[in-house]
């Protein structure tokens, strides 16, 4: 790939945050060259923080017209993209979708330009690390990264470069974006999996890279947790209702444990109510147990414990939608 094939693109790097205060300015200057060599810009677009990004936003954007800032009334990440290629897409090829809350190689941006030129893909996705530092934060990233969390998602444990109907969201071609609207703004979460089902849908094809990938790092705490996988499970049941795109088996798993936590109850009139619960609980600690002795990894039985946090919640979550919105329909 020559240089020149990178300058005669123009990319627009898109920052949705809120509150992070911490990581914004570090990683706008860490993003400079890449906007640079791209010919492009950062936006940042915020939701409405109260720690300080804002300020830290105006003084970023004061340096020059590399960086550019928007507020985000809506507040969501969804919305956020939509109105930063709304303000600032013309005239730009292609956006790349930067999460705050990450950290990503020096090349990152320039590879995925590169990916999308030699494949002609409309979208190149990428394989997301989890990391943690806290025991609470490591534990969950152990679970997330494995099969016992993730369930064998290609985009969390990365593969060889392919193919893909999804993966974590980096890179999109803006006329294939604006073509399908952008992203659903109901979905607060999940909205990656919706878009890409209406991209597929539409004949767009995504390219999931193995030359390049991000690293996230996870709630540290059991009550954000739980709300994020709540509201990852309410996203994919907007999905199934919108679009009829049931979960696959990986997922389908997972969206029985809330009815089979909530079945124990009845043990106090069958004690086999408890059975199904008890099995899942002991395939997650068995898992973790496995993990701490075949991995030689301290932190797989607490990685349990946050893997039956994110099942229960996103099972929680699936259903608390499902059963709501048809609720909502049949109501007078």
């Amino acid at each position: 790939m020559s240089a020149q094939s990178l300058v005669s693109t123009r990319t627009l790097i898109v920052i949705p945050c809120l509150n992070e205060a911490e990581h914004l300015e570090g990683l706008v200057e860490a993003l400079r060259p890449a906007a640079a060599k791209l010919n492009g810009a950062i936006v940042i677009v915020d939701g409405g923080s109260t720690d300080g990004t804002r300020e830290i936003a105006a003084r970023l954007t004061a340096t020059g017209p590399a960086v550019l800032s928007l507020d985000n009334p809506k507040r969501i990440q969804s919305a956020a993209i939509n109105l930063a290629v709304a303000v600032f897409g013309a005239g730009y090829d292609y956006m790349i979708r930067i999460d705050a809350h990450g950290t990503y190689p020096e090349d990152y941006c320039e590879t995925l330009v590169e990916e999308a030129l030699r494949t002609s893909a409309d979208s190149v996705v990428v394989a997301m690390q989890t990391v943690g530092f806290t025991p609470f934060q490591k534990a969950t990233a152990y679970a997330q990264n494995s099969k016992l969390g993730n369930g064998g998602a290609k985009h969390r444990l990365g593969a060889t470069s392919h193919w893909a109907d999804h993966g974590h969201h980096a890179l999109i071609r803006i006329s294939a974006f604006q073509a399908i609207g952008g992203y659903d703004e109901i979905f607060s979460h999940n909205e990656d999996a919706e878009f890409d089902y209406r991209f597929h849908q539409s004949g767009f094809r995504i390219w999931m890279t193995d030359r390049t990938s991000m690293v996230y790092y996870p709630r540290d705490r059991v009550g954000p947790l739980f709300r994020q996988y709540f509201a990852y499970g309410r996203g994919r049941a907007r999905n199934v209702l919108k679009h009829r795109a049931w979960p696959s088996l990986r997922q389908l798993l997972p969206l029985a444990v809330a009815p089979v936590a909530i079945g124990a109850l009845l043990a106090v009139i069958n004690w086999l109510a408890v059975v199904p619960v008890a099995l899942w609980a002991a395939a997650c600690i068995g898992y973790g147990i496995w993990m701490a002795l075949g991995q030689r990894n301290p932190y797989g039985p607490l990685a349990a414990f946050s893997a039956m946090i994110m099942h229960f919640a996103w099972s929680a979550g699936f259903w608390r939608e499902l059963l709501t919105s048809r609720s909502r329909k049949v109501a007078p």
